[in-house]
């Protein structure tokens, strides 16, 4: 599974209602944050941790696996490193 951060392009957008804050939302607007764009970037954001937690989980075991390789065999090709 890649992780990738999810861009639409601007004609594939979609309006949607969120509810934020009130304390939070009149300090953005203060600030002159555009608040689609930091919502749209903080979302971004979960969705790539979700995707990764979720690789970890698919890939737990192999991972486990090979490292216990490792622990017992040692590195692969580790005889023809020179450092």
């Amino acid at each position: 599974m890649r992780m990738t951060i999810v861009d639409s392009p601007p004609s594939t957008r979609k309006a949607t209602n969120v509810s934020l804050g009130a304390n939070l939302l009149a300090e953005a607007k203060a600030l002159r944050i555009n608040i689609s764009q930091a919502a749209e970037a903080g979302l971004s954001q979960a969705v790539a941790a979700k995707r990764a937690e979720l690789w970890l989980q698919a890939n737990l075991e192999a991972l486990e696996s090979s490292n216990a390789h490792v622990e017992r065999e040692g590195l692969p090709l580790a005889r023809h490193r020179q450092f």
